[in-house]
């Protein structure tokens, strides 16, 4: 029996091994899985399996459901780009929405009337004032939609809504909303609510799933009201639930045009994850009037994408900035491209600001972020310590453009994620935003690079155990 083991222990090994060296889509992070492998006896092999694999290179787009997104890109993707009898509006000579446009597939839209809402109370219940108000369908897709008060609160307005002839359709990640199922989901689709899983973890998909997730947050009203930023449904953004106290986060509501362009990454979804026909019909997508004077710009990408847009959109940011910089994530953890961008980008002149919270709730990501202070402060890097949590995903250039939305600063968000961010181009709403983050700024702690390089020996050591699994993050 034994001999058995080391043969298959063996074997597994060997051909991990093998794996990373045919597959590998960077050194680093290459390197990194082949000594996880080699000194992590059976376990490493297994995580490698579940987390490693480049699955994008074969299985993954041989799946069924993965087909049929992109079939749906196929077969729609003129009906979509056509949709909206409004003229789009041109790059603006902005290189930046050039690019995205080719990246992404992401146009501008013009005449969008755009709100910031910080925190919890004021986002939700800006959501469900708009529900309130839904006359012909409610879309909600969320990465966590946990149970607790808010979870209630959406039951009990779908329910009304349900009974006076809205449709409602809710997606969720399977994932990141485990606890979302058996008497919980039933209770919603017993009151007429379309509910349905983003990538279940099923017996046959499992191991070529669980590693890509959808991390978007979408709400759509009747087609001409939107919600996107980075909040879950959970009660942690309305009261302290741990040592982490309220999380903070950012969300934007969009009236005009854009929204469509939301919608649109809402139906192609909905129809992955469900059996339903494409809601393409002039209902779903009814022509918007102009609302406002906010030019927008909604990027998604995930591991269907031909492109890593969110990342594209990153650097993109960053090596168009002039004076200032400003970015608040809770996973800051760039990888060698973005580190190299970001200090070529203050080397240049430009003032770069991070805002990032002093706790985390994840050890590895609180350490792997802090790996990378030093050589940051190197170059003049502003680092700023907030004491509450904030789960914002936020980059800001200049004074003219913010991007919010649920794209990380890690390898998951560019590379596995199913992600969306909206760009505002809009001078007024993007000081908005910079008063908040600044005024979180000065609240903060400002790091010291001579005090941070002087750190204890344990701190360098947690830094460099974290490091190391950084790139598998």
């Amino acid at each position: 029996m034994q001999k058995l083991l080391l043969i298959f222990y063996s074997v597994v090994t060997v051909w991990a091994l093998i794996s990373v060296l045919f597959h590998g889509s960077r050194p680093s992070r290459s390197l990194s899985w082949i000594l996880s492998i080699l000194f992590l006896p059976l376990l490493g092999p297994l995580l490698y399996y579940l987390f490693g694999v480049n699955r994008r290179k074969f299985k993954f787009y041989k799946l069924k459901a993965n087909l049929k997104r992109r079939r749906f890109y196929e077969t729609y993707s003129a009906t979509l780009q056509g949709s909206s009898k409004r003229k789009i509006a041109d790059a603006m000579g902005e290189p930046l929405a050039k690019m995205l446009r080719n990246s992404a597939g992401s146009t501008l839209y013009t005449d969008n009337q755009v709100n910031v809402m910080h925190g919890g109370k004021e986002t939700f219940q800006a959501i469900f004032d708009a529900i309130e108000k839904a006359e012909k369908f409610v879309h909600v897709q969320y990465y966590i939609f946990e149970q607790g008060d808010l979870q209630d609160e959406f039951y009990q307005l779908f329910k009304r809504k349900v009974a006076e002839g809205v449709e409602v359709r809710l997606m969720y990640d399977s994932l990141g909303s485990m606890s979302f199922k058996g008497k919980l989901k039933e209770r919603f689709r017993n009151i007429g609510v379309h509910t349905y899983p983003m990538m279940p973890l099923r017996i046959g998909s499992f191991m070529y799933t669980l590693n890509y997730r959808n991390h978007r947050k979408i709400v759509v009203v009747d087609g001409k009201v939107g919600f996107v930023g980075g909040m879950n449904v959970s009660d942690k953004y309305l009261e302290a639930s741990s040592e982490l106290g309220i999380w903070q986060d950012i969300h934007l509501r969009i009236a005009g045009p854009a929204v469509e362009s939301l919608h649109h990454i809402f139906i192609k979804d909905y129809h992955f994850a469900s059996r339903e026909a494409p809601l393409l019909q002039e209902k779903y997508l009814p022509k918007i009037p102009k609302m406002g004077t906010t030019t927008m710009q909604l990027i998604a990408s995930g591991p269907d994408s031909e492109q890593p847009s969110i990342l594209h959109q990153y650097i993109g940011m960053i090596q168009s900035a002039k004076s200032c910089i400003r970015i608040a994530n809770p996973y800051f953890i760039p990888g060698p491209t973005l580190l190299t961008v970001l200090k070529i980008a203050a080397m240049s002149g430009v003032h770069v600001k991070l805002l990032i919270p002093r706790k985390s709730d994840s050890f590895l990501a609180k350490y792997s972020m802090q790996s990378n202070f030093e050589a940051l402060l190197g170059v003049n890097v502003s680092i700023y310590l907030r004491d509450n949590f904030s789960h914002s995903k936020l980059i800001i250039r200049d004074t003219d453009l913010a991007s919010v939305g649920t794209g990380n600063f890690d390898y998951r968000s560019f590379e596995h994620n199913f992600e969306v961010n909206a760009l505002v181009y809009n001078e007024q709403i993007t000081s908005q935003i910079i008063t908040e983050f600044d005024k979180e700024c000065n609240a903060a702690t400002l790091l010291d690079y001579s005090t941070f390089k002087n750190r204890s020996w344990t701190q360098r050591l947690k830094e460099g155990f974290a490091k190391f699994f950084s790139p598998l993050l």
